[in-house]
């Protein structure tokens, strides 16, 4: 599935970029010509993603943001605008995954998915999406590819609310497109199955980790890269053709 179309010319915001699908897919878009941003809260992380862009003669700007606060990400597009450019493809990657039984009530952490996973997501589409509507009108097509899981669709004991925001992700891709493809902008979900990030590294619930680690022994992961890599295809398609949704799983992954 590699991409061979350029994208030079195309300015690209990627969010949760300091690690795992974000930073992956941010080197890749560089990669194939886009100019990108770079948004998550770890700003030492960001300065060496932009670094290593640039070493590789790609553009790369730096934005230390969380995407809770909506304000923030309303100066980050901001300064999109004015220093990179309209930009025309946004990917909203930035989440976070904290599966538990719901019977012990971890309350704090069912808020910080929704927080991170719904609220996040939604202040980064407030903040993007008016330069998304003003490239197209401009060039012709603009990308809205938002980071959902096969979590989505599937069924997985414990991760109840984590699996209801990565629902929540791909129905409002669906509408989006409905909404915004007449304008031409494409909007688009990607449901990875397990993919070796650091999401793995915040799971506490110890059947969830058990489940986990019993997997590694099963199958080959997802690399962030293959998530990348799909996300650069979606990019890369002629004006016309919207991939509404893109499931990606390991070859030995079934549910």
């Amino acid at each position: 599935m590699t991409v061979h179309t350029s994208l030079t010319g195309r300015i690209a915001v990627v969010t949760g970029a300091s690690s795992g699908i974000g930073r992956a897919a941010a080197v890749r878009l560089a990669a194939a010509g886009a100019k990108v941003a770079v948004l998550a809260r770890r700003a030492d992380r960001l300065a060496e993603l932009t670094g290593e862009i640039e070493r590789a003669g790609g553009t790369a700007l730096a934005l230390a943001a969380d995407v809770t606060d909506a304000s923030a990400l309303r100066s980050a597009a901001d300064r999109v605008a004015a220093e990179l450019g309209t930009a025309d493809l946004l990917v909203n990657n930035a989440g976070v995954m904290l599966p538990a039984p719901v019977a012990e009530l971890p309350t704090e952490q069912w808020q910080h998915q929704i927080d991170l996973n719904v609220s996040g997501l939604m202040n980064t589409i407030g903040a993007f999406v008016p330069q998304l509507i003003a490239s197209a009108a401009d060039r012709g097509v603009a990308d809205l590819v938002n980071t959902s899981s096969i979590a989505a669709q599937n069924i997985f004991p414990n991760f109840a609310v984590y699996s209801g925001t990565k629902a929540f992700v791909t129905h409002l891709s669906r509408t989006l497109r409905a909404e915004l493809g007449p304008k031409d902008v494409r909007v688009s979900a990607v449901e990875p199955g397990i993919v070796g990030t650091e999401l793995q590294s915040h799971v506490t619930d110890p059947g969830a980790q058990d489940w986990l680690e019993g997997s590694k022994k099963e199958m080959t992961w997802l690399a962030p890269e293959d998530v990348a890599e799909a996300i650069a295809f979606l990019a890369a398609q002629p004006a016309h053709v919207n991939l509404q949704q893109v499931t990606i799983m390991p070859t030995r992954q079934a549910a």
